[in-house]
């Protein structure tokens, strides 16, 4: 149905149409009849959705600072869990991977060659040497936000700390290549070229998901592609990048005995981090990191 300048946009923020996503439709609707593949407009955010995702992310970004001050070499990572459980609570917010999906723990930490979803446990005790990938999600007055870091435990490898530095690049190339009404693949092409450029792999298996009004929404956020390729990029889109670099081949598994941690398949070390970006009409605002 045919939407009059004077009527209440589409989006929900209560502002006339001429005033709100008029413009943004005469492109979209433009690049729909070239045949380009556009995001579904459930997907882009009105500024009150904005705003909580941000409320939201200001919470996951101080509980990775509380993180990164209290995490040390004897900690156990059922200790991390706990001071991620404490002070989201405390802020009157929720942990997001609690109970999602029988996901039994508030955060996700994941050791060496563990490549994500690892679960926090009493028994298993921080080493001088280890990395950690500590994935942390937030729920606040239902919006979400999410973001990862790795942590370098004591004295890592030399080997072990240009992973996880060249990790850190590939989120940043990634992050980069993210431009309004650019494309998905130029992401994935970004990160893959650096990658394979230092002489890693990309998972492909996992990769970034849109993210705010559920913990998973479209698209999916490939972290291998092609420049040019894929779904459209629009102001309003909310979604994570993540990639997962790889000091060996790309394959992985899921452990077994527990259905959840990704594990590379020949054993090398695995590094992640992970923002949550938002597309704005003039380039990106990072959310949560």
């Amino acid at each position: 149905m045919k939407i009059n300048r004077n009527d209440d946009c589409w989006c929900g923020s209560g502002k006339k149409y001429k005033k709100c996503h008029a413009d943004f439709d005469e492109k979209y609707d433009s690049l729909k009849r070239q045949g380009f593949l556009m995001p579904p407009k459930k997907i882009i955010k009105n500024e009150e959705q904005i705003e909580g995702i941000r409320r939201s992310a200001k919470i996951n970004n101080s509980v990775l600072d509380l993180v990164s001050e209290k995490i040390k070499e004897g900690m156990s990572t059922e200790e991390i869990d706990k001071i991620v459980y404490d002070y989201t609570v405390s802020q009157g917010a929720i942990p997001a991977p609690l109970n999602y999906g029988g996901f039994p723990k508030s955060v996700c930490t994941s050791i060496n060659e563990e490549v994500c979803h690892g679960i926090p446990d009493e028994s298993i005790i921080l080493r001088d040497g280890d990395i950690i990938n500590v994935d942390v999600s937030t729920i606040k007055d239902g919006y979400y936000s999410d973001a990862s870091r790795i942590f370098i435990i004591g004295n890592a490898s030399e080997e072990a700390k240009r992973l996880v530095e060249v990790s850190r690049e590939c989120l940043q190339k990634g992050i980069e290549a993210v431009k309004p009404w650019g494309f998905l693949g130029d992401i994935g092409a970004a990160v893959q070229e650096h990658a394979e450029k230092n002489g890693y792999s990309v998972v492909r298996d996992f990769g970034g998901h849109g993210v705010g009004v559920e913990f998973h929404e479209d698209p999916f956020v490939a972290h291998v592609g092609d420049r040019g390729e894929g779904m459209v990029l629009v102001p309003g889109m909310t979604f994570t990048i993540e990639p997962m670099i790889n000091q060996g081949d790309y394959g992985v598994f899921v452990d077994e005995d527990n259905d959840w941690t990704a594990i590379t398949e020949d054993g090398s070390l695995s590094s992640q981090w992970e923002h949550t970006i938002l597309v704005t009409e003039d380039g990106i605002e990072i959310i949560a990191y």
